[in-house]
Parts: C-alpha cells; sequence; structure tokens
C-alpha cells in the first residue's frame, strides 16, 4: 500500500485539530466553524439550510440547531426567499466574516505556499480524489459555479442553464449544489 493514504490521514488530523481549536476560541463547535466557511463559499442555489445538510452529510435536525446558534451569536443572517415562498437563505454577517478572517484556511493555504508545492498539480489530483471519493459515497459534488455544465454565459452576462435565471459574476466564482462536470472538463 501506498504512504499517500496515510500521509492524508494524519493530514485530515492536522486539520481537524486547528478546526477544533480555532472553534474553541469563538465558542464554537467545529462543524459551526465549517458551516460558516461553507456560507461564505456558497451560492445562491447552496446557501440553503438542505445544502448545509447535503454538503456535510448531517442531518436537517442538526443543520437547524447550528442554524439557531449561529443566528444567535449573530455570526449568520436568515433571509427569505422572494420566489420561492418558505425556503431561507443563510448569510454571514460581518461578526461571522470577522470570525473566519484569519482562520485555519488561511493558514493552510499559507502552509501549502511555502512548501513550494506545485498548487496546480496538487490541486488538479486533490480535486480527482475528492470526486472519486463524492461519488463513491453518492454525494453532491458542490463544484464551482463557473466550471459548471449548466453555466452560461453570453453577451448579455452569465446564467445559469438550469434554472435560466441571470447570475451575478460574483455567483458564479462560488460552490453550487445543482453543478454538475461538463463532458470533457472536471471541476
Amino acid at each position: 500500500m501506498s504512504r499517500t493514504p496515510l500521509l492524508l490521514e494524519r493530514l485530515a488530523a492536522l486539520i481537524h485539530q486547528s478546526v477544533r481549536d480555532e472553534a474553541a476560541l469563538h465558542g464554537l463547535l467545529p462543524i459551526h466553524l465549517q458551516v460558516l466557511a461553507y456560507l461564505a463559499r456558497a451560492n445562491r442555489y447552496s446557501d440553503l439550510p438542505i445544502a448545509v445538510a447535503e454538503y456535510f452529510g448531517i442531518t436537517r435536525g442538526t443543520v437547524s440547531q447550528t442554524v439557531a446558534l449561529l443566528e444567535r451569536k449573530g455570526l449568520i443572517a436568515k433571509t427569505a426567499d422572494e420566489r420561492h415562498g418558505r425556503r431561507i437563505h443563510l448569510a454571514l454577517t460581518p461578526a461571522g466574516e470577522a470570525v473566519l478572517a484569519h482562520g485555519w484556511a488561511r493558514k493552510l493555504d499559507a502552509a501549502l505556499r511555502k512548501s513550494g508545492a506545485d498548487d496546480s498539480a496538487l490541486e488538479s489530483a486533490l480535486r480527482a480524489l475528492l470526486g472519486a471519493l463524492q461519488h463513491h459515497n453518492g454525494n453532491r459534488p458542490f463544484g464551482l459555479c463557473r466550471r459548471c455544465a449548466h453555466f452560461l454565459s453570453d453577451a448579455q452576462g452569465h446564467r445559469c442553464g438550469l434554472t435560466g435565471e441571470p447570475l451575478a459574476a460574483e455567483q458564479t466564482q462560488k460552490i453550487c449544489r445543482d453543478w454538475a462536470a461538463r463532458p470533457s472538463a472536471a471541476a
């Protein structure tokens, strides 16, 4: 057996430790911090409580409790969807953004840059591994909007080919739960 799975397991353990330590500094559990980080990257199709449950593989009840706690702490705000009745969108507040500002993900990014690893090759390999594991586990891929098979761009701007709705440029840089691989390209 290759040593790579052992290295990945050790990296995962160190990342989990960093998340636990940072969450404790803010009086949160790791899942709370992870939900904040997810919401910072989610587009308008993915900032829903059901999408949070799907992304993390947790129950709707756990999401409900997490959302309630994050809202009480002033880290997220709920907004009703104007078109879809009871649908609720979740967004970080400035306080939620501040929690993430100097967090573990930035430290990990700095460590990657310091390592001198080929960022493009590493990202490609990790993306392929992630896709294989998501497929094996039956998880949604949650890819970047502008790399989706449904992403359309023309003279009028950007649109989602699945919903037909226009997309603001910032939304195209976020992850989406309805992402689908392009026939010849990876996420």
